[in-house]
């Protein structure tokens, strides 16, 4: 086992044209990638939770499939879902993710995006404290330190649970070490 059970599945429907293109992947119209995405985690969930998934969607005919080995993560490694898309995105964080990520948003996207979310789980009948909430910010080689931790505590503060730094090369070591000394303010 590569991982220790320490596994997350990130799963989005894709946005970056080029890097689709290099993979031969027809990046559809937003609608059309949505559709196919809610399916696909639908589908992904069951095989990975369950001994036998069959299903039967608009994109995805399974029968008696399964997927294994199974690993040590029950029922299912946790699903990651990336993405702030308010009618669908956030619909399908509230079904199926244990993790949701919002990128590059300041305190007030991520408070409003999480009522939105808060209002899809209580749509479902989901608990919405079992969804952790993460924001990823951008954080340059010659940012301040301590402004990228101000950052980081503001996001705290509205109920952030994981901030997910993106670091832009170059990567200096100093920096790097300056940003995380600047965190250990932060983090008790």
């Amino acid at each position: 086992m590569v991982s220790g059970g320490r596994l997350e599945l990130g799963l989005g429907a894709g946005w970056n044209e080029q890097e689709t293109k290099a993979y031969g992947i027809d990046l559809r119209p937003m609608g059309q990638r949505m559709d196919r995405f809610e399916e696909a985690v639908e589908v992904i969930d069951s095989l990975l939770a369950q001994e036998i998934t069959t299903f039967h969607g608009k994109y995805f005919q399974l029968e008696q499939a399964r997927c294994e080995p199974k690993g040590p993560q029950r029922p299912r490694p946790p699903i990651v879902i990336g993405g702030g898309g308010e009618k669908r995105t956030l619909r399908i964080a509230a079904r199926f993710a244990q993790h949701w990520n919002l990128p590059f948003a300041t305190p007030d996207v991520f408070r409003k995006k999480n009522e939105i979310l808060l209002a899809h789980c209580e749509a479902v009948g989901r608990d919405s404290s079992l969804i952790m909430r993460s924001v990823q910010i951008e954080s340059a080689a010659d940012q301040d330190p301590a402004e990228a931790a101000d950052n980081a505590a503001a996001l705290f503060a509205v109920g952030v649970d994981q901030v997910i730094f993106t670091l832009r090369t170059p990567y200096r070591a100093e920096k790097v070490a300056a940003l995380a000394r600047s965190l250990e303010t932060i983090i008790q």
